[in-house]
């Protein structure tokens, strides 16, 4: 019985997207003639992965599923992978979104099912009933907003560009009510009348111009401005993302994504695991379907102080970046060559992404050699897999589903 696989993932030509970093992974010609923005591993319907043998890997799940799942998964997640692991290489900047609970998920997919939405219209919100927590890992320098930082240092930032028709804003930031500040700051912004939002983000970006190049320790949001102001020159996303935190990530830094979470990724390649969900509610800063009142509705109006994910076992083989959420797991594996072979056990199915190197995954029945850029599934009653190699693999896995 094969029980380890090789996984051929789906890549997603997103206009964002990269033109060489998914195609160097993969040792593909560059440039690749389209962007290529994500490399998915998964089940998802959108865009599912395929088996060396050709079978596409829900097509493989159902016809035994206690085998590829584990009985704990499907108890726990019905007769489907609930976890997908993504390659993300972001040339321009992404949407601002956020993402639903599980609840939200449920009855907005079931809303527009009612409405007659078709399942693939551009202008559908919730293509699926599930929530989508994500965690991002840096594997190159990587630039991101995630979550709202302190109003007050926002409106210090706001005030400082010296725009007449931020004032309001300012002023909301500095209430004494910080969720109440967000949501009125945020709600104003993305509201605002097309004449009205053409101006104000004009006069923002000439203001973050000047500012772009002085000796403010908040010179690198003005340069964000001015970068994202270039593509979307009246979009008060523009403005909106003075109120998050604006983040540098080094390889190896990671940040996680829970429910409600406002964030837009700007530059640079990551990996991403998250929930099998493609659902998006985007306000601003994309050429797709905007939907501000669902955005508005979901969001969660709190101050994140401290995005990054703190890691386990830093400077051992095996790193981990622990989540809250029983859907993933997600891990580092280093290999030495000439070193010992790796022990790995998981409570469930796996998918392990090799990123350098080259990887031999062994369970004693089938084993499968992985090169960059390709993966390999192993099945939930796979008791052991032994790696050896040299090299990096990044591996997402059911987290702790107790």
């Amino acid at each position: 019985m094969v029980t380890v696989e090789l996984l051929h993932g789906a890549i997603r030509p997103y206009a964002w997207g990269s033109h060489t970093a998914i195609a160097a992974l993969q040792g593909r010609a560059m440039p690749s003639e389209t962007p290529e923005a994500e490399l998915w591993f998964g089940a998802h319907q959108a865009a599912p992965s395929h088996l060396d043998s050709g079978v596409s890997l829900p097509e493989f799940i159902s016809q035994q599923p206690q085998g590829a799942l584990g009985e704990e998964t499907v108890a726990a997640f019905g007769e489907r992978l609930p976890f997908m692991l993504k390659v993300l290489a972001a040339e321009q900047p992404l949407s601002l979104q956020a993402h639903p609970d599980s609840e939200q998920a449920r009855d907005g997919f079931d809303r527009q099912n009612a409405e007659g939405v078709p399942i693939d219209s551009p202008q559908r919100s919730y293509v699926d009933a599930h929530h989508k927590p994500e965690l991002l890992c840096a594997v190159s320098r990587f630039e991101a907003l995630c979550g709202f930082r302190d109003p007050l240092h926002s409106a210090d930032v706001i005030e400082r560009l010296g725009v007449p028709g931020l004032e309001s804003v300012v002023a909301l930031l500095r209430q004494d009510d910080p969720a109440q500040g967000l949501r009125e700051s945020v709600t104003y912004l993305l509201t605002l009348t097309a004449e009205h939002r053409a101006d104000l983000v004009q006069q923002t970006i000439a203001a973050a111009t000047t500012l772009a190049d002085s000796d403010t320790p908040d010179a690198a949001d003005y340069a964000m401005v001015v970068d994202i102001g270039k593509r979307y020159p009246k979009d008060s996303g523009t403005v909106v993302a003075l109120l998050l935190n604006h983040l540098f990530l080094e390889p190896g830094d990671a940040i996680y994504m829970p429910a409600g979470n406002l964030h837009a990724y700007l530059s640079g390649v990551g990996l991403e695991v998250l929930a099998s969900s493609d659902n998006v509610l985007r306000g601003g800063l994309t050429p797709k379907h905007v939907d501000v009142p669902e955005l508005l509705r979901v969001l969660r109006f709190e101050v994140m102080t401290d995005p990054i994910v703190t890691p386990r076992g830093q400077d051992l083989n095996v790193t981990s970046w622990p989540v809250p959420v029983p859907e993933f797991a997600f891990q580092r594996l280093r290999l030495d060559a000439g070193a010992a072979q790796q022990e790995l056990r998981f409570d469930g199915p796996a998918i392990a992404l090799c990123w350098s190197g080259q990887v031999r995954l062994d369970d004693g029945n089938s084993p499968a050699t992985v090169q960059p850029g390709q993966a390999a599934f192993i099945r939930a009653d796979t008791p052991v897999v032994y790696a050896a190699g040299f090299g990096e693999m990044y591996i997402a896995s059911i987290g702790n589903i107790g």
